[in-house]
Parts: structure tokens; C-alpha cells; sequence
């Protein structure tokens, strides 16, 4: 699939790190660091822009290695950038540690899924089909 992208940034395009991977890495562009404190969130910019093809949506979700060694995560995860959107794609990062950490240019934020999607047509109905777990919620198919 080819994407049109404008990279107003000074960093390289985002890219798959293995041949298997499903998201790319996108780096901050910063003219100068950004300090989360604890619980602190910012909005940090990418200066990517790009046109998806109808039909597919980019999400944003954390790095589990930034996530996992200094608590640093992305708010509304997944984050959903729609094929409609031109504006720059945009990172909102907080910190969930007890310790204020240090966003620098360049710095691998967050994650870019690509993926395909349709719209719902709703048709109301008056009752829907039985199944097993029926209206069975949170934790009611059991733990093993």
C-alpha cells in the first residue's frame, strides 16, 4: 500500500523495524526537550502529515519499551487518525511514573498502525439473537 506523506520534520520516516512488524515508530520533532512530570500529559508533535485511502485509519498506540521502563504511555489509546484528516499527526504522551521524565527530539513516542476499516449501517431491530454468553459482561466467561 503507498501512503502519501509530507515530512516537515528533521527526522527519517517512520519505518518497520522487522520484517514482521506491524507498527513504525514515529519520533518527536522538537525544537527543545519536553519534561513530563508525574502525571503530567503533552501533546508532542511529529511533523508528519499524510492522505490515507478511504477505507483505512492510522492508530497511535505506546511503545511497550518506553511504556514498561519509564512509564510513559499514549492517553485515548489506540488514538485514531482518520483517512480525512491533513493536520500534523500529533502524540498525546503521559507520564504514569513517580518520576519526571525527558522527551528529546527525535525520540521514538509512539507506535503507527495502518489498518483497514469499514463503516457500521445500523438496522433497528426490536430483538437480536441469543448465544451462549448471552448479556454475560466484564469477567463472566471465567478465568483459566
Amino acid at each position: 500500500m503507498k501512503v502519501r506523506i509530507i515530512n516537515k520534520s528533521r527526522n527519517p520516516l517512520p519505518s518497520y523495524q522487522t520484517r514482521a512488524s506491524a507498527g513504525m515508530d514515529l519520533r518527536a520533532q522538537l525544537d527543545e526537550p519536553v519534561r513530563l512530570q508525574p502525571l503530567e500529559r503533552a501533546v508532542v508533535g511529529t511533523g508528519l502529515y499524510m492522505e490515507l485511502p478511504e477505507g483505512y485509519e492510522a492508530q497511535i498506540r505506546p511503545r511497550s519499551g518506553l511504556a514498561a521502563k519509564q512509564g510513559i504511555t499514549v492517553l485515548n489509546s489506540p488514538g485514531t487518525i482518520d483517512a480525512d484528516y491533513r493536520g500534523e499527526i500529533g502524540v498525546i504522551l503521559a507520564n504514569v511514573s513517580n518520576e519526571a521524565v525527558t522527551i528529546q527530539h527525535g525520540d521514538r513516542i509512539a507506535q503507527m498502525v495502518i489498518s483497514q476499516h469499514e463503516q457500521a449501517e445500523w438496522i433497528e431491530v426490536e430483538n437480536l439473537s441469543e448465544t451462549d454468553r448471552g448479556r454475560g459482561g466484564f469477567g463472566s466467561t471465567g478465568v483459566k
